[in-house]
């Protein structure tokens, strides 16, 4: 493996602490398991890793110099994204106050919408850009392989403990949600709360430096 064992272990436990601790992207899949279920917890799951998976391709490629010489691309593709998200809770809270259910941004949400949701959430985040770029680099020696197959292997390992992290809480959170989803009371605080929270996130995001 052209990678350090001694760097490829601080990398893996460093990575597990950042993933554990609550951000907006476990903060989004967590909001869509509570009010859509499991299924919609892990399916959002998979599009946030899709977008870090995206950032890191772009990292590997080279492509981080653009959005740092070109900060209004990277700029516009934050605010796009928060934009959305602000969208998607003001729907939510819309929809309460008419006592009706919005199936894109809660229950019976369709597989597609949930991935695109999260992908849209992962790429709007700034800082998981700045996490790939910043963080991934210090762990890849030039003198021990090629830098794209080491940035493919750490990016990798990112993946599939992103994954579990918070696959683990979208799928808790639907059980739990599925629960409380039965009471109607409950169900209409939980829409309350998971559309602020998206709110949240988007004014969050928006607000964020580059």
């Amino acid at each position: 493996m052209p990678i350090d064992s001694h760097l490829l272990a601080v990398f893996t436990v460093t990575t597990v602490v950042a993933l554990i601790t609550p951000g907006p992207d476990m903060l989004f899949v967590l909001g869509c398991g509570v009010r859509g279920g499991a299924r919609a917890g892990l399916l959002a799951t998979l599009g946030v890793v899709t977008g870090d998976a995206l950032y890191i391709a772009a990292a590997a490629a080279g492509l981080s110099v653009l959005l740092t010489t070109l900060p209004v691309v990277f700029t516009a593709l934050r605010l796009g994204g928060a934009a959305y998200l602000i969208y998607l809770g003001v729907q939510m809270l819309r929809n309460l106050r008419k006592g009706q259910a919005d199936d894109r941004t809660g229950s019976g949400m369709t597989g597609r919408r949930a991935f695109l949701n999260g992908v849209v959430s992962s790429m709007a985040n700034p800082q998981t850009f700045t996490f790939m770029v910043a963080f991934l680099p210090q762990f890849i020696d030039p003198g021990a392989g090629p830098v794209w197959l080491q940035f493919a292997i750490l990016g990798a390992i990112l993946i599939i403990l992103e994954f579990l992290a918070d696959a683990t809480v979208g799928v808790l959170a639907g059980r739990i949600g599925g629960w409380l989803r039965d009471r109607q009371v409950v169900r209409r605080r939980l829409d309350a709360a998971t559309g602020t929270l998206f709110i949240g996130l988007g004014v969050t995001l928006a607000s964020a430096p580059n």
